[in-house]
């Protein structure tokens, strides 16, 4: 289950604790098993990076010294992760305020992208979003919102950077970020088919773009502590630690570092592959993101 965290404000002055997940302040100082500079000279885009994980995956790679591309909705949170990601080592920031869902939007982005850094190294396809309901009270514009974001704008952002990788004739590597679809996702259904499609893409891309040396992998978080907990009633959220056999949540740098490992020299040999950061989720646990009916209780 991949919990997108709300924006965090950004100030000069100590930031106050988030009831989950960690300060941006907090952030910027986890321990990390990357050597400084790994990614210098690396051009890394990364959606939906104002907030939750997808910021975590940007303060990693500035960390390690990327220039930066990051996109989303929220102009003034990608304001406020950029301050961050310049103080802590990325070189350039180009922040674009992007809608994924509109294909031109996105080609137009990639323009920009093009033209202020002459090509892309890395691309994170993390930007996307769900909220918990039973599958049998969706409305269509509800339904069609989730699959629109969740499928069709990571395949929008996916194909932009391959049509220009292909087309200057160099290689690429894209990270997906994904949910566990092994199991079900009650509660979540929506964006486990939408993120279900994009495992399958991906497995597919991985073999059609490989003369092309794009790599296409997925990362499959499990419930990871962030600020999107806050989207859960209390009692759930609380709850979410048994959704595997380890009893506790993972947290944001958890992908962060699994992304950096698919794209780094690390996961040089490693294409349509997904890795799940789940705690063992798969193998045992759950997680009812609007609380486990009766019907399941064990007695």
């Amino acid at each position: 289950m991949n919990e997108t965290g709300k924006n965090e404000n950004h100030g000069e002055a100590a930031q106050a604790s988030p009831k989950f997940g960690f300060t941006d302040a907090d952030l910027a100082e986890l321990p990390t098993v990357y050597a400084p500079g790994l990614f210098a000279g690396q051009r890394v885009l990364v959606s939906g990076a104002g907030s939750g994980i997808g910021k975590a995956i940007a303060f990693l790679y500035a960390r390690l010294g990327a220039r930066l591309v990051i996109c989303g909705r929220k102009p003034d949170a990608l304001q406020a992760s950029a301050e961050w990601l310049r103080k802590l080592g990325s070189p350039e920031v180009l922040v674009l305020p992007l809608n994924i869902r509109d294909p031109e939007a996105v080609s137009q982005a990639m323009d920009a992208v093009w033209a202020r850094f002459g090509g892309l190294d890395v691309h994170v396809n993390n930007a996307g979003g769900q909220f918990p309901q039973a599958a049998l009270d969706y409305s269509v514009k509800g339904w069609n919102a989730v699959i629109d974001t969740n499928l069709n704008g990571t395949w929008h952002m996916i194909q932009n950077a391959a049509k220009r990788w292909v087309r200057d004739g160099v290689p690429g590597s894209v990270v997906n970020i994904v949910v566990v679809t092994e199991r079900g996702q009650p509660g979540i259904t929506h964006t486990a088919a939408a993120r279900g499609g994009v495992v399958a893409l991906s497995r597919s891309l991985a073999l059609e773009w490989a003369p092309h040396r794009i790599r296409v992998n997925c990362v499959a978080p499990g419930t990871i502590e962030s600020n999107g907990f806050n989207n859960y009633r209390p009692e759930n959220a609380e709850n979410f630690c048994n959704s595997n056999p380890m009893k506790r949540n993972g947290d944001v740098q958890d992908i962060a570092e699994a992304v950096v490992y698919l794209t780094a020299s690390s996961g040089k040999f490693l294409t349509g592959e997904i890795l799940r950061v789940d705690g063992g989720g798969t193998l045992w646990g759950e997680a009812w993101t609007n609380g486990r009916p009766d019907y399941f209780k064990v007695i």
